[in-house]
């Protein structure tokens, strides 16, 4: 008898077993091979469907046996509620988490397509990484010294001449930059007290301000960046003494600032002996523009500097780099010591390896030539198929485009029909510290499936 009979003996058998007690012994492989008239290797055949379907079992010098089903009940939480009590803040994580298949165009994830890494210098790393102490020693709660040492080495090549560059010594490494700002508004800032951030700005520094429990302060900004004059007003209304901003391809409007605004918010930050947090997360994401922090123009400790490698090494290596000089390094370093003890070892030592290599700066020219070709796609096909969106600036670097709609949309239903339609965007809402002043899309373009753009474009302009 052919094997594919095997279903027939396996149809038999669970017909059988729907009738059979919990945990009744199957008949012997030589009563099935009689009773159906098989070949042994049929019966097993029969057996191992039936096993991996999980309905039989085999217990070794005793017998096969009827699976025992445990039935699924719904379980009574309700104790929690009055164990938990009520909720400080309703934490919600934005659609920039959202998971997809790969058979969407998805336009809404911060992180860039695997096509845009530098995965074989990443292989490689992890391979010479292996073979060292790294996989077993604990390293320095503030990181690998020539790990910090490189972190200031990038930052002291902006500062210009007469501003003391930062020393290895003022680098901390922290397990990415969203722990990165929960530590800084931990230590610098405090739960309670205020904090200004620009509106919109950086979804993870909403929900880091959120869990450290401060209170935000919403400064207006643009496409060119805060409006310095509101920025002065928010500091003498809130006594606030410290200012959370993305200078350089801001996460969600591109901005990038200009040296005379820049020189305004410094000037500002330093009359009100505060701080500026400076997410220099885009930093390796510029396209027809160079970065240039505002920790390079400061030895004067007001500017504390974060800056990420997760996005432009690997999502599994999240590592950043937070500068801070003085006190506010000591606290920072107390806190990091107390949150998270160290960064692994072995995740510092493949980082330190790619962002050394020759290749890397190799990695880095190609990645600019792939954002503006995807960027300038994006742009062009929304311009030509969703007229009604308006981009009021394509920006000189960053991961994203940032389109308005008009105020009448459902911001909400735009979404959801996209989403249907195998599209999935980002909504502005998001993006808002505050009430947002207006209806936007964020749109990333350095995700996978970057041929889809023209489609995708079709899709949002025939919603909107």
């Amino acid at each position: 008898m052919p094997d594919d009979s095997s279903s027939r003996i396996v149809s038999a058998l669970r017909t059988w077993i729907a009738t059979a007690p919990p945990e009744a012994k199957l008949p012997s492989t030589r009563a099935l091979v009689a009773q159906h008239s098989a070949s042994p290797v049929t019966v097993q055949k029969a057996l191992r469907t039936l096993m991996s379907q999980g309905v039989i079992e085999t217990r070794p010098g005793v017998g096969t046996f009827v699976k025992t089903v445990h039935t699924a009940r719904p379980n009574d939480y309700g104790w929690q509620t009055a164990a938990l009590g009520a909720p400080g803040n309703r934490l919600q994580l934005p659609a920039a988490l959202q998971s997809t298949s790969s058979d969407v165009i998805a336009l809404h994830s911060g992180y860039p397509a695997r096509e845009l890494l530098p995965e074989r210098l990443v292989h490689a790393a992890f391979t010479r990484a292996a073979r060292t102490d790294a996989v077993v020693a604990r390293p320095p709660t503030a990181g690998l010294p020539e790990l910090r040492a490189w972190f200031a080495a990038e930052l002291g090549a902006s500062t210009p001449l007469g501003v003391t560059p930062p020393s290895a010594s003022d680098v901390v490494i922290i397990p990415g930059s969203q722990t990165g700002l929960s530590t800084a508004f931990r230590a610098l800032v405090g739960a309670g007290r205020p904090l200004l951030m620009e509106s919109p700005t950086y979804w993870g520094a909403i929900l880091a301000a959120t869990q450290a429990g401060v209170r935000v302060v919403p400064v207006p900004t643009g496409v060119d960046g805060p409006d310095p004059d509101a920025l002065e007003q928010a500091f003498a209304e809130s006594g606030a003494r410290a200012f959370y901003a993305q200078p350089t391809f801001a996460s969600p409007t591109g901005a990038q600032w200009s040296p005379d605004l820049s020189e305004r918010v410094l000037d500002i930050v330093r009359r009100h002996g505060a701080f500026l947090i400076e997410d220099d997360s885009a930093h390796d994401f510029g396209i027809t523009a160079e970065p240039s922090p505002l920790a390079a123009r400061d030895d004067g400790g007001h500017v504390v500097y974060l800056r990420s490698l997760t996005k432009v090494v690997s999502p599994s290596i999240r590592l950043a780099g937070l500068i801070a000089r003085g006190p506010a390094h000591e606290r920072i370093l107390a806190d990091t010591g107390a949150e998270s003890m160290y960064v692994s070892g072995i995740l510092q030592t493949v980082a330190l390896d790619v962002v050394t290599q020759p290749a890397w700066r190799t990695h880095l020219r190609r990645l600019r030539t792939q954002l503006e070709a995807r960027r300038d796609l994006l742009a062009h096909s929304l311009i030509e198929f969703a007229p009604r969106g308006h981009l009021d600036r394509i920006p000189r670097g960053g991961l994203n485009l940032w389109m308005r709609l008009r105020d009448d949309i459902d911001l909400e239903d735009v979404v959801h029909k996209c989403k249907l339609a195998g599209v999935i965007v980002g909504a502005g809402d998001d993006y808002f510290p505050a009430e947002p002043t207006g209806k936007f899309l964020r749109l990333n373009y350095a995700g996978s499936n970057a041929g889809e753009f023209p489609d995708a474009a079709r899709t949002i302009g025939s919603v909107i």
